[in-house]
């Protein structure tokens, strides 16, 4: 039905699609800052004002981690998609930007990959969701193994108790989850978006060392940007914590708010929930928390947004694609 369409009508719909997208997202943002249960926007900007936070130096550093934390991203996103095609770091920046304006309001970005796949020619497509699934995977990876020594350090720090009942019985789901992977794995009938799990498995390995190699490193790097930033955050408001107490809490926050499924727009929640438990044990009030916690959702999340929706209402087809 689309095809039949005249030109000039499905142009119509794809200029009003892409003004969907950002509009959306814009609304979704303007809604989660006015309507926070857990912190009134007034009551932020109020204790921002009292904490001297908008001083040059302190918005300066913030908006350079922030960049810092965008290139490392765009930089891991070119690496890997070199693979297939080589593309600027400009059309990298787009991508990345773009995608994040599109996924904001998906739940856990699933919008993402097929924000990221249609930048591509149809040829591609498939192996961009499996090397933005990739890019992610690296990135959770390098949470998971800091989040595991984090959050084992916060037990012994804080004794606290665990149920072991119901860590046996996460545990013997992961494990059966896992098992029946393994045998879905050796079975070539299983498939993945038209690719067979062999094929996925020979794309991977196919790979080489260096796009594998060079992305993760990259994810390393921007965790530890962020986990930083955070960190600087807590200083502004006079949290008295060395580096390596806060990476702790940090790195456990991060763990354990990666772990439950939400809408990326309430990511903030979560976080912040978290946060307020977690942050408790060392006796930090629940205001600074989620002060924190929503100036870093603004930098590294509504800021770049805010620039993503530039390259959607610019984006174009790739050539020779109807």
């Amino acid at each position: 039905m689309i095809s039949k369409l005249p030109y000039k009508t499905k142009q119509f719909f794809f200029v009003l699609i892409k003004l969907s997208i950002v509009f959306g997202a814009f609304y979704f943002i303007y809604n989660k800052l006015t309507t926070n249960n857990k912190l009134d926007f007034n009551v932020f900007v109020t204790f921002l004002s009292e904490k001297a936070f908008f001083t040059p130096k302190n918005v300066s550093f913030l908006l350079i981690l922030t960049c810092f934390n965008w290139f490392f991203e765009i930089t891991k996103w070119k690496t890997l998609t070199s693979s297939l095609k080589k593309i600027s770091f400009t059309e990298a920046l787009g991508q990345s930007l773009g995608s994040l304006t599109a996924s904001l309001f998906t739940p856990n970005r699933i919008g993402e990959y097929g924000a990221k796949a249609i930048y591509f020619k149809t040829k591609y497509r498939k192996r961009v969701l499996l090397l933005n699934f990739m890019s992610n995977a690296m990135q959770m990876s390098v949470t998971l193994l800091f989040g595991c020594i984090g959050l084992f350090l916060l037990t012994q720090q804080n004794n606290i108790e665990i149920n072991f009942i119901r860590v046996s019985r996460g545990l013997l789901f992961i494990i059966t989850l896992t098992l029946l992977t393994i045998v879905g794995i050796k079975q070539n009938k299983y498939k993945i978006k038209g690719f067979t799990i062999t094929k996925i498995k020979h794309f991977i390995n196919d790979l080489p060392l260096r796009i594998k190699l060079i992305p993760w490193l990259l994810s390393v790097l921007r965790y530890l940007i962020f986990s930083y930033q955070f960190y600087f955050l807590l200083s502004i408001f006079n949290i008295e914590l060395n580096y390596l107490e806060a990476m702790v809490y940090i790195t456990s926050l991060y763990l354990l708010s990666s772990l439950l499924p939400s809408i990326f727009i309430l990511d903030v929640v979560v976080k912040g929930s978290i946060a307020i438990y977690l942050f408790s044990f060392i006796n930090i009030n629940e205001l600074t928390i989620l002060a924190v916690i929503t100036l870093m959702w603004l930098l590294n999340v509504v800021i770049p947004s805010f620039f993503g929706s530039f390259y959607v209402l610019n984006f174009n087809w790739p050539r020779n694609e109807n």
